[in-house]
């Protein structure tokens, strides 16, 4: 065997073994659907059933909420909300639209402790994020309120921009924003009550304010309704100096969801 089939084959080996290992694993636990539990393929995957009931945000899209709008992708285009109450960030985008198996999804990760869907989703908000990089953005989720933190134990946004920041080889900041004041749930209330119930609960982390001025950063959370949470933390980041703010969520609550 000449010397660079031997060199091949060594740098072949450590992949051999983890596809050994692997299938091992596979043998003894195998693959199931990250939604309901059935029998896939691979890991981190849906079956036939729960992809179907996935509405994955891929055609015509509004570039400022990613809310999915009819039509073939092209042209940045705006969809009416946006064009009657304009965004205070630049764009935006979002992954999936919260109904079915989307929705069950977002839930079991916010409110059922399922840790393991963080990877996969994030890598979905990723891929949806991918237009909206920049050369040495800043990735921050939207925080939570200590209190609400300490009895989660944990930020479903957090993780999310955790893989989002990874995937794309930017500086992933956790705590860059702050949540003031625990507010009270955003659920059932009109787009005017939700910003009125998020005013002034948000503001930049003092010592990470030198961190944000002058760049730009991505602003991660699990799910967007009216965009209330996100124009709060947009408008923290720039009066604290960032340049500019694109924003993603998981999933984006659609009017005829």
């Amino acid at each position: 065997m000449m010397g660079t089939e031997i060199t091949a084959l060594r740098a072949r080996i450590p992949a051999l073994l983890r596809g050994l290992a692997l299938g091992g694993l596979h043998s003894v636990f195998p693959p199931r659907c990250i939604c309901c539990g059935g029998a896939v393929a691979s890991d981190f995957g849906l079956c036939g059933e729960c992809w179907r009931e996935t509405a994955f945000i891929a055609g015509l899209a509004c570039d400022a909420c990613g809310a999915p709008l009819p039509g073939e992708a092209g042209e940045a285009t705006l969809c009416d909300e946006c064009l009657t109450h304009p965004r205070p960030w630049d764009r935006g985008a979002a992954a999936i639209r919260y109904d079915g198996a989307g929705r069950r999804m977002v839930l079991a990760l916010k409110h059922g402790d399922r840790l393991d869907l963080a990877r996969p989703l994030g890598g979905w908000v990723a891929r949806a994020a991918a237009p909206l990089i920049e050369p040495g953005m800043i990735v921050a989720p939207i925080p939570l309120h200590r209190l609400r933190l300490l009895k989660r134990q944990y930020n479903q946004s957090a993780l999310l921009s955790r893989v989002v920041a990874h995937t794309h080889g930017l500086r992933h900041v956790p705590d860059l924003f702050q949540r003031l004041r625990a507010t009270p749930s955003q659920e059932g209330r009109s787009r005017t009550e939700r910003h009125e119930n998020l005013a002034d609960a948000l503001r930049v982390t003092p010592r990470r304010a030198a961190a944000l001025k002058g760049r730009a950063v991505l602003i991660v959370d699990d799910v967007m309704t009216s965009g209330a949470t996100f124009g709060e933390a947009t408008e923290a980041a720039l009066s604290a100096g960032a340049t500019k703010v694109h924003v993603v969520a998981l999933a984006r609550v659609a009017k005829d969801a």
